[in-house]
């Protein structure tokens, strides 16, 4: 199965907690697949944990930046490999994480390796209810204990705001319940990022017309094409000179 065809999966997990019953048997294997992976390894744990052991150590006054984060950071490395072009940047996104499980594993992932900056763009899965009930705050809390985590080893933060969707089929209604629910959790972590001196990367309003994720940036209204990840890019960039800045 290849990794659009996984996220897709796990996109369908989520319409199929909206509906009352599945519409093939299909769904149902996907879902028992699915909830196997996360009894025997619920943070991901070992995605990336053989990567992590040989990755080559840092030349003299080479930095680290890792961006963290859920599919829209696993796919940013297909859809553009060469943003990640060295052991210098690196892609640690899991397709289907919540913050929560990105919690569990910050530690392995981010502060074992090194990073010296990085980039955590997460939250469309707990909005989703990928995997149950969520709040925003509970959001905001999980990226706060990653950036306490973050800051007790020396390691700058960037906190990306959560990208905007759209029912650019008009067959998923559900994504409009979603809209307020993100705008409202990009306020907290706006707010929050200021507050602490931690540098915020708004990747919100360049994808955004009005509250939707503009069509010609995404494939299926939640995912970022090529076009998406050229916007936020640059975005990306700006924001990690900056956090090298901070003091």
């Amino acid at each position: 199965m290849t990794l659009r065809a996984l996220i897709a999966a796990f996109a369908a997990c989520a319409a199929f907690a909206q509906s009352p019953a599945p519409d093939r048997p299909q769904t149902l294997e996907t879902q028992l697949a699915r909830q196997k992976r996360l009894i025997n390894d619920w943070g991901g744990l070992t995605r990336y944990g053989s990567e992590n052991t040989e990755l080559p150590a840092l030349k003299p006054g080479e930095k680290r930046v890792v961006y963290f984060g859920d599919q829209m950071v696993e796919l940013w490395g297909s859809e553009d490999p060469g943003f990640f072009n060295s052991s210098s940047s690196l892609n640690r996104g899991i397709a289907g994480q919540t913050t929560s499980q990105m919690l569990v594993r910050f530690r392995q992932d981010v502060v074992s390796i090194n990073a010296n900056v990085v980039v955590i763009l997460a939250g469309t899965n707990d909005i989703a209810g990928v995997h149950g009930p969520s709040t925003e705050e509970m959001i905001l809390d999980n990226l706060a204990s990653m950036t306490d985590i973050a800051k007790q080893h020396g390691i700058r933060v960037v906190l990306c705001s959560v990208p905007p969707v759209c029912d650019c089929s008009g067959k998923t209604p559900f994504r409009q319940r979603w809209q307020e629910r993100i705008e409202e959790a990009n306020d907290l972590i706006r707010d929050y990022a200021r507050q602490n001196g931690v540098v915020y990367a708004d990747f919100y309003s360049a994808l955004s017309e009005g509250r939707n994720l503009k069509a010609d940036l995404t494939s299926d209204g939640v995912l970022l094409n090529r076009a998406g990840y050229a916007v936020i890019a640059p975005i990306a960039r700006r924001a990690v000179e900056e956090a090298f800045r901070k003091p």
